[in-house]
């Protein structure tokens, strides 16, 4: 007896892991955050201040996070996603589903004092409360704990290190509550370019900066936005950010839309290759961050958009406002939009097979309902979502609605508006419910857990409550799998030093400008000017930007400012001020901006309402216009005819033009190289004769731009898009039908048609024109 006790004395002074003999896990405390290791099984991760206890079964570490002291299915890492899912929606009690269906509206970390976005913490803005920037704001602690949301949409934050230590802050809070769900953060795309900034190979920066998506669209090499997927997930994920709202396969057949500088370009083809090599990219773990199926703790979900595409809006006009809500069809060309879901987002190269998630469009797909002859906005129809979505392309996973979709409307022309397109009528209770049975599982931008139990209880009343139930546990079992598959029920906390060292290190901001040289399309090169000699002598004409409104709605003030960094044009050129003292002049603009396609003066002086959208900068007047819009009709409208023939409009930017004008006359027959930021289409007749060259970029550092231009890297880049030859042209094209316009043919005789571009040899031809041009003969 005496030996025996002298041998559990001596086991109380060994480590946990011998003297338990069969135990496999070890644990590691880091503040408030243990990390358990499992010997040949999955690390586990929990807050000490969250009541999560670990349970030890067959030696191994699981989480008990409903703290009953067992072994859930959920709880066992070792099964299958689907039977941990199925287990644990069959746990969840209506309310809980129905906060698992709600995606949060917009949330700054740290909140904002004021706007649409705003917070505060312990009552008070952020500036005033002693609250430091990582903590839970009061409206998100109420959102998370009331309403049981688990799915956040991150938009700025300070800097890596905080939104790590603010995620660690939301899991632990979450870990605390009901069945220990965690949240499933998300982000729009956030690698765009800040132009003015300077690129350094040995220096990081607050993310790795890539071209816009018409940019990777120009490189035409869909293994460069894979390789920017993979890097952009290793990010994301350092930012605990689990879902991209993204990639945007729509493809831009109207070359108006306001939206076409997000989108691959106007080639079905190219957007399915470009949306496949994206979504691989972010879904895909590689080496030791894959648990199974090539999911794992490297994947982020991506939610493809916009169902069944959003490109064909009437007139160029976006359906985030009531005066874009129809999409229209006057080719009858609704099946090509679908390629790059059904060729590309749901046939993926990689083991994760297809896009995690799929966002609807917020139009009115016009007269394409051909089972139930609906005109209601995508998220609400079931013949879009059932029965094509759902049933015709099986795809079965997260149908998320666009933002602020069961809202009411208050205006046309007001952003922050809701969009329930084609369902005005009905309460915003009734507009869940008919969306859930559309086939539709989670609600964008909505904080409030009532009209989505108010909406059950429609569907118990209609059809039983097992019928109801299981329809909540269907969207459940499809919300969860995204969580169980990114490793977040396992560990969802992150090291901050760690997300530090990832986001935006040299190695991934170097890839990134790599992607931007490749991106930018050279469309003219007058007796080959370019490549510039450097240290010669240039003038840099300022940019005058007029007061106007953002898409918010908010006032931004009037500037003239350089459009490009100074410092590092110096570092290429010797600058002056005077256009007589220089040897060349590089004009730096962006591609003409007339607005949406809607004046308020007009509406409130009699009038529709709806102008032209315009492509030029000069005044355009819509002489061959509709006379009778295709679709029309709302509530806060008299009328449904949205026509605007014989109306004009000018580009909000029209000094632009000038800039270049201008500066070929003080010039005096010296060269003049015009660079342009493009968002849509343009017409270059107004100018081209003025420029000896023009480089096209989609969002590039400006020194990505002075690379090409002096001939650091040779330009390799295509054009997504058609460039129309005049307005007339774009009036003429059909808003459903891509490669349909004639296109500018400039002083050399090159015509500005999808995929064409320079490099210092003349015009591109190489596999990818072959390729992609060989595609799109025209209809």
């Amino acid at each position: 007896m005496a030996n025996q006790l002298k041998f559990i004395a001596l086991l109380s002074l060994l480590p946990a892991t011998v003297a338990m003999g069969q135990t496999k896990w070890t644990e590691k405390k880091t503040g408030d955050i243990v990390l358990v290791t499992n010997t040949g099984g999955q690390q586990l991760g929990y807050a000490t201040t969250s009541g999560v206890k670990i349970l030890t079964v067959d030696g191994l570490a699981f989480k008990d996070l409903n703290k009953n002291g067992k072994l859930d299915k959920y709880e066992d890492w070792r099964l299958p996603v689907d039977v941990r899912a199925k287990d644990l929606a069959g746990k969840m009690s209506v309310e809980q589903i129905a906060g698992l269906m709600l995606y949060s509206k917009h949330q700054p970390i740290p909140a904002a004092p004021a706007g649409p976005f705003k917070g505060t913490y312990n009552g008070k803005v952020f500036a005033e409360s002693g609250a430091k920037p990582y903590d839970l704001s009061d409206q998100q602690k109420e959102f998370l704990a009331k309403d049981n949301v688990r799915h956040v949409l991150i938009t700025s934050v300070q800097s890596p290190e905080i939104a790590a230590q603010w995620n660690n802050n939301a899991q632990a809070f979450v870990e605390g509550l009901g069945l220990g769900i965690p949240n499933n953060n998300s982000s729009d795309p956030r690698h765009g370019t800040l132009a003015t900034a300077e690129f350094n190979a040995g220096a990081g920066g607050a993310i790795s900066m890539w071209p816009g998506s018409l940019g990777f669209a120009a490189t035409f090499d869909p293994k460069i936005v894979g390789d920017f997927g993979h890097i952009a997930a290793l990010e994301y994920r350092a930012l605990g950010i689990a879902t991209a709202l993204s990639p945007q396969v729509d493809i831009a057949t109207d070359p108006r839309w306001w939206r076409v500088s997000g989108t691959f370009g106007e080639d079905p083809q190219l957007a399915a290759d470009m949306a496949r090599g994206y979504i691989d990219g972010f879904q895909t773990s590689l080496g030791d961050k894959e648990i199974n199926g090539g999911w794992g703790f490297g994947s982020v979900n991506a939610m493809v958009k916009h169902w069944p595409g959003g490109g064909a809006g009437e007139g160029g006009r976006d359906a985030h406002y009531g005066y874009g809500k129809y999409a229209v069809y006057p080719g009858n060309n609704f099946k090509q939009h679908l390629i790059p879901f059904t060729e590309g987002a749901f046939k993926l190269n990689g083991k994760t097979g297809m896009a995690a998630s799929v966002m609807p469009y917020y139009t009115i797909s016009y007269k394409q309902d051909t089972k139930n002859h609906e005109n209601v906005a995508n998220n609400y129809n079931s013949y879009i979502i059932n029965d094509l979505l759902r049933k015709k392309y099986h795809f079965d996973g997260v149908v998320c609605t666009d933002w602020l979709v069961t809202g009411d409307e208050t205006a046309v022309d007001v952003f922050l508006s809701g969009k329930s397109w084609g369902v005005e009528g009905l309460s915003v209770a009734q507009r869940h419910y008919k969306i859930l049975m559309a086939g539709v599982d989670q609600f964008g931008g909505n904080n409030e857990v009532a009209p989505v139990v108010a909406a059950y209880q429609m569907g118990v009343k209609e059809h039983g409550e097992a019928f109801m139930r299981a329809r909540f546990e269907q969207s459940a079992v499809r919300l969860l799998r995204n969580i169980f598959r990114t490793g977040l029920f396992e560990n969802p906390y992150l090291d901050p030093e760690v997300s530090k060292n990832v986001v935006g290190n040299p190695e991934f901001m170097t890839a990134g400008y790599e992607a931007q040289l490749k991106s930018i399309v050279m469309l003219k090169n007058k007796a080959n000017i370019l490549p510039l000699q450097t240290g010669k002598t240039v003038y840099v004409p300022k940019k005058f930007t007029p007061a106007g409104r953002n898409f918010l709605g908010m006032e931004t003030p009037e500037k003239l400012e350089y459009p490009v960094n100074m410092e590092t044009v110096k570092k290429y050129f010797k600058v002056t001020e005077n256009p007589d003292e220089a040897d060349y002049a590089l004009v730096f603009i962006n591609s003409p901006n007339s607005g949406g396609g809607y004046d308020s003066k007009d509406a409130k002086s009699g009038g529709n309402g709806y102008v032209p959208v315009n492509l030029q900068y000069g005044e355009y007047k819509a002489t061959t216009a509709r006379a009778v819009s295709i679709a029309g009709g709302d509530p806060l409208e008299k009328f449904t005819n949205r026509s605007y023939k014989d109306k004009s409009s000018t580009a909000i930017n029209i000094t632009d033009l000038a800039m270049v004008t201008e500066t070929y006359k003080q010039m005096k027959g010296k060269p003049v190289i015009v660079s342009v930021n493009m968002a849509n289409p343009m017409v270059f007749s107004e100018f081209e004769k003025d420029a000896d060259a023009i480089v096209v970029d989609f969002g590039v550092q400006g020194q990505a731009t002075l690379d090409i231009l002096t001939g650091k890297k040779e330009p390799s880049a295509l054009l997504p898009l058609q460039m129309p030859a005049d307005m007339q042209t774009v009036e003429a094209q059909f808003e459903d039908v891509p490669h349909d316009m004639k296109c500018y043919t400039d002083d050399q005789g090159h015509v500005y048609d999808f995929g064409y571009g320079l490099n210092w040899k003349g015009i591109i031809d190489d596999t990818r024109t072959a390729k992609y041009k060989a595609s799109n003969k025209k209809p």
